[in-house]
């Protein structure tokens, strides 16, 4: 790996705000996102980003989740039309601005995200929907007598009074109004924005979370926003790999119907519950690719440089022609010396 930028002093100062929020203690900090505190499953992934790398910073997050969505009220075509048109003019509704417009991520940055995505709802939007479940953990399956009407009430969210007769069976849903509500069963993988502080360092991350297994992960806002500033991309780890999503009920009337069989729902809970545990693994491959990424490289014994190689071959060089020097020396002085003259023996 290559030396990596030095954080500008704008990038330290925008972690250290960060890290100021995060490290509130858990009866005082707060964010918009439904939970309104950091998931436990990516809270170490996200202390040993902030703690162990200089260039990075987490900005918002999700571990991952299921729930049950609610639909807001369509609105008017021309409402909906204006929706529509302010969205795209924020950059929203697709690319790193996913996680806006459903309020799922937590972090310092969660309150303008929420307030990024609080657009009046259009045909299948969000806007003034409600969260009927949510769970970043596996959820548990009753085994008693009336888990099937258990699991429909947890995750429909059923009073008494909005109860359609019929109990727990899937029923004929009707005709759809206008004023029809779909209820949606999802499960999310984990997402995770990371603010960095070079082009460098944004793409180490979007390498370390492709080989994660987090194939959406990509990079945005790769230069600066002004003359003289420095750019500072930000990151969003992601996969749509895991997700998906169904149908399961309608609200019409105020009333929430269910339109699938009691069994369907449990196999959703279940393939939700096995989506957890690959969603785990890949956070842990995350954290590792991370590590290995920003590693700094390994030097082997006795290693050299392309400069010392150089250096120490024109010192041997250097030697030896000393060495050979003084050896033709002391040659020639042998020669010269008294002792070495050929006596000629003089006649009679």
């Amino acid at each position: 790996m290559k030396k990596l930028p030095t954080p500008s002093s704008t990038f330290t100062l925008k972690k250290d705000k960060i890290l100021s929020q995060l490290a509130l203690p858990d009866d005082q900090y707060t964010d918009s996102s439904p939970k309104g505190s950091v998931d436990a499953g990516i809270r170490g992934l996200i202390d040993r980003i902030n703690n162990t790398h200089e260039g990075l910073v987490t900005t918002s997050s999700c571990a991952g989740r299921v729930s049950v969505y609610l639909e807001g009220r369509k609105a008017p075509a021309s409402s909906a039309f204006r929706g529509a048109s302010a969205t795209a003019a924020d950059g929203g509704g697709d690319g790193a601005e996913v996680a806006l417009n459903d309020g799922r991520e937590s972090g310092p940055a969660a309150a303008a995200i929420a307030a990024a995505g609080s657009l009046s709802s259009a045909v299948g939007g969000k806007g003034g929907g409600e969260w009927l479940f949510v769970s970043h953990d596996p959820v548990t399956l009753e085994e008693n007598l009336d888990s099937e009407e258990f699991h429909e009430r947890l995750l429909l969210g059923l009073e008494p009074e909005t109860v359609a007769a019929g109990g727990n069976r899937a029923q004929n849903v009707g005709a759809m109004g206008p004023d029809s509500r779909l209820i949606h069963f999802k499960f999310e993988p984990m997402i995770l924005h990371i603010l960095t502080a070079s082009l460098e360092h944004a793409q180490l991350v979007v390498q370390a979370g492709m080989e994660a297994g987090f194939r959406e992960t990509g990079a945005v806002s790769l230069l600066a926003r002004h003359p003289g500033e420095e750019a500072m991309p930000m990151v969003a780890v992601r996969s749509m790999g895991l997700s998906f999503e169904s149908l399961i009920g309608v609200e019409k009337d105020g009333v929430r119907r269910l339109a699938v069989p009691p069994q369907y729902l449990k196999t959703l809970v279940q393939i939700g519950n096995e989506r957890f545990i690959e969603n785990k693994k890949r956070i842990a491959r995350l954290s590792a690719a991370l590590d290995a990424a920003f590693a700094p490289p390994k030097i082997k014994k006795n290693w050299e440089d392309a400069q010392a190689r150089r250096e120490r071959k024109r010192q041997e060089g250097l030697r030896r022609q000393e060495e050979l020097k003084k050896h033709k020396d002391t040659e020639v002085a042998e020669q010269s010396s008294p002792g070495s003259i050929l006596q000629i023996p003089e006649l009679a």
